[in-house]
């Protein structure tokens, strides 16, 4: 678990979690299944995106950022695209 993202507005974490192929303790592991945890901090909700949706909001994030800075309001601006998908109530525990 890696916090790539923390405003005011959102958080987002990425999560990459190792694959069992079924194939013998020595040999590698090279697959991973994982997304990214996106939370909206005034809504207080999140979603979890994972597969090929998940693709697309890296290859986005990739791209905004490019070989630049982007402002906050840029990065917010893009993640609440994925954000108001959020159906999940954040609880605290």
């Amino acid at each position: 678990m890696h916090m790539l993202y923390n405003s005011p507005s959102y958080i987002v974490v990425q999560f990459e979690v190792p694959v069992d192929t079924g194939v013998s303790e020595d040999a590698p592991q090279c697959l991973s299944r994982g997304g990214f945890e996106i939370v909206d901090k005034f809504a207080r909700r999140e979603i979890f995106i994972e597969g090929a949706m998940a693709q697309q909001f890296q290859e986005g994030v990739e791209a905004l950022i490019g070989d630049r800075e982007p402002s906050e309001d840029e990065l917010d601006d893009f993640i609440e695209r994925y954000a108001n998908m959020g159906q999940q109530p954040v609880v605290m525990h």
